[in-house]
């Protein structure tokens, strides 16, 4: 148990610098094929922070362990929500602004896609072919980001200034630089979430608990952490733009392409208490979370509190529940 904890939080660590690494090179290369930059912006910059969890989620389905995917997946958008945006909203100088329109389409677009997995989740199966549906409604969101963002210039700008600082690591890097970061940050991306998955299957079985509780909690906060450290560091900054696009954009890759992308390589069995709890209460707190953002169109201190208070109810009733 100890080795397993040790094993777990080295992963968490290593597999953070990995897909930093991953990413980077990524951008590099993107950028000396000539791509348009506000395509990478869009793709490459949005799955840098949930690579983590895609890796721990599809190596989960690969190992036939679907309880930690399905609920990385789901509990991962609650810990975005009730975690990540919170501790934004709380250590801003000001309210965080919401830009309207973005709010209008994007969380409508979350909305939808978090009933349709609901939906699909409701009989007990994500079966390949709604995994590859799931995935479809990730690439609708590609081109529906890009199109939303060329008529948004504020979230235009903030997609754009978190790919400055990319730019900023990797400038004067050649291409074989770029490839080796790459290389290695996709090897150790996919090593540490093997890793992970076995440490999180040891602990549950000694805990004596459901794998899909380690998903929903542990294996979720720790994947989330990019999410959680990107959400601070740009409130602070005074990006709310970056925090607010990046959680929307974050819960959206997390049900389409994260638990669609999972369910796509080998069909998730959804546990009853992903059914009737999880899925639930990640509708719950997504729509608390939009209704704070359309009051006034910005996100003040309380109501980062309430959506910190709503993650808190969550846990207990996962302990009260689960353990």
């Amino acid at each position: 148990m100890p080795v397993a904890v040790a094993v777990l939080v080295v992963c968490f660590y290593v597999l953070a610098k990995c897909a930093s690494w991953f990413v980077d090179g990524a951008v590099g290369v993107a950028e000396y094929l000539k791509l348009p930059k506000m395509l990478i912006g869009i793709v490459l910059v949005s799955l840098a922070t949930t690579a983590p969890e895609l890796a721990v989620s599809v190596q989960s389905a690969l190992m036939g362990n679907p309880e930690i995917a399905l609920g990385n997946a789901v509990g991962s958008v609650i810990v975005d929500d009730g975690v990540a945006l919170a501790l934004g909203a709380l250590v801003a100088g000001s309210p965080i602004l919401v830009n309207p329109y973005l709010l209008k389409t994007t969380g409508l677009f979350l909305i939808g896609v978090d009933l349709i997995a609901y939906f699909m989740a409701f009989d007990g199966t994500l079966s390949r072919f709604e995994g590859a549906v799931l995935v479809l409604l990730f690439a609708v969101y590609i081109v529906f980001a890009y199109f939303t963002r060329r008529r948004s210039s504020e979230a235009d700008s903030d997609n754009l200034e978190e790919l400055a600082e990319i730019e900023e690591a990797i400038a004067g890097r050649g291409l074989g630089t770029l490839m080796l970061w790459f290389a290695t940050g996709l090897a150790g991306v996919l090593v540490c979430s093997h890793y992970i998955v076995e440490s999180a299957i040891v602990i549950a079985g000694f805990l004596g608990i459901s794998e899909a509780v380690i998903g929903l909690t542990v294996i979720a906060i720790g994947t989330s952490l990019p999410e959680i450290a990107t959400a601070v560091t740009a409130a602070r900054k005074g990006q709310g733009g970056i925090v607010v696009g990046n959680i929307l954009g974050a819960d959206i890759l997390n049900i389409c392409w994260i638990a669609g992308a999972s369910a796509a390589v080998n069909p998730l069995v959804v546990p009853t208490n992903v059914i009737h709890f999880s899925f639930p209460a990640m509708l719950v707190i997504v729509g608390t979370m939009l209704i704070a953002m359309r009051t006034g169109y910005k996100l003040t201190r309380t109501e980062g509190i309430i959506l910190m208070v709503l993650y808190g109810i969550y846990l207990g009733m996962v302990g009260w529940l689960f353990l």
